[in-house]
């Protein structure tokens, strides 16, 4: 099985961004934590991130994965345009956060 990662837009500050929010961990890390357990299981994970919600779709049309995690930041909230390209990719997907967005702003709580 081949798993695609997308992170979206400030994710690659994880570790120094508002680490009482998100933590100290970073995305590096989060990846070799996601690319070990894959392997143990007998996959791969592909990843990208990306500040750029163009890209983010560019990736996913590639279609040379076989599921996707997606958490794709603030965009969760407001892309349709992401919204289109997940259901256009018609891969098994798992949208993840890394706080709780139940228990932040509002705006949060909704996701496209």
């Amino acid at each position: 099985m081949r798993i695609l990662v997308l992170n979206g837009p400030n994710l690659g500050s994880l570790g120094r961004r508002q680490p009482e929010t998100y933590g100290t961990t970073t995305l590096a890390e989060i990846i070799d934590a996601c690319r070990a357990h894959a392997t143990a299981q007998g996959a791969t994970v592909d990843s990208l991130q990306s500040n750029h919600e163009g890209a983010l779709i560019d990736r996913m049309e590639q279609l040379d994965y076989d599921a996707l995690i997606c958490n794709f930041g603030a965009l969760s909230h407001t892309s349709y345009a992401l919204h289109d390209a997940l259901l256009t990719a018609g891969r098994p997907a798992v949208e993840v956060h890394i706080s709780d967005i139940h228990a932040r702003e509002p705006w949060r709580r909704v996701s496209v």
